[in-house]
């Protein structure tokens, strides 16, 4: 009687190949997701003018400015809201102004300066938050008073930025808030 070990015995090798065939059916499946392709497509301006056209036709009317909406349930804002909100935009026209010219900073550095020395007490409080937030890097202090979070609203209330815009800057984004 023969005895075979593993050493002796000739294992077959097994290959495997697998082969993945594409044919054009598969390829097309790929570029027909979503809608049709037009023939001509609109451009993104033709596209809003259509929106704004269809909105139209349904009876909407654009806004051009915040407007309190009387009724039956009061008014849908409240005029503080739309005084956080005139603020807020107030603040952004600020950030933009800085943003090209730095050395505006130093009004809102100058206004907090006579403000310390003036207050006295229990007033001082925000007077050393606006003084940490103005310690900052000009990007964080730009986030901070943009932002909509309770905080900054609260804050924007004792705002040092004033003279940052001129007159017609305030007029208008003030107008663009009255009822």
């Amino acid at each position: 009687m023969q005895h075979l070990s593993y050493s002796d015995t000739a294992f077959p090798t097994v290959v495997l190949i697998i082969v993945t065939r594409y044919n054009k059916s598969m390829k097309n499946a790929a570029n027909k997701r979503g809608r049709p392709r037009k023939a001509k497509p609109m451009t993104a301006a033709e596209r809003m003018r259509a929106y704004r056209k269809r909105k139209h036709d349904a009876g909407f009317k654009s806004a051009r400015r915040w407007v309190l909406a009387s009724g039956e349930g009061g008014h849908r804002y409240s005029d503080h809201r739309i005084l956080d909100a005139r603020s807020l935009a107030m603040h952004c026209k600020i950030v933009q102004k800085i943003s090209r010219d730095p050395v505006l900073l130093d009004i809102a550095r100058r206004n907090l300066a006579r403000w310390e020395k003036k207050s006295t007490g229990r007033k001082r409080g925000h007077l050393q938050e606006w003084r940490g937030i103005l310690d900052q890097p000009w990007p964080q202090i730009a986030e901070m008073i943009t932002s909509m979070n309770e905080e900054s609203t609260r804050l924007r209330s004792s705002s040092p930025f004033a003279g940052v815009l001129d007159d017609q800057e305030r007029e208008r984004i003030y107008a663009a808030f009255r009822a």
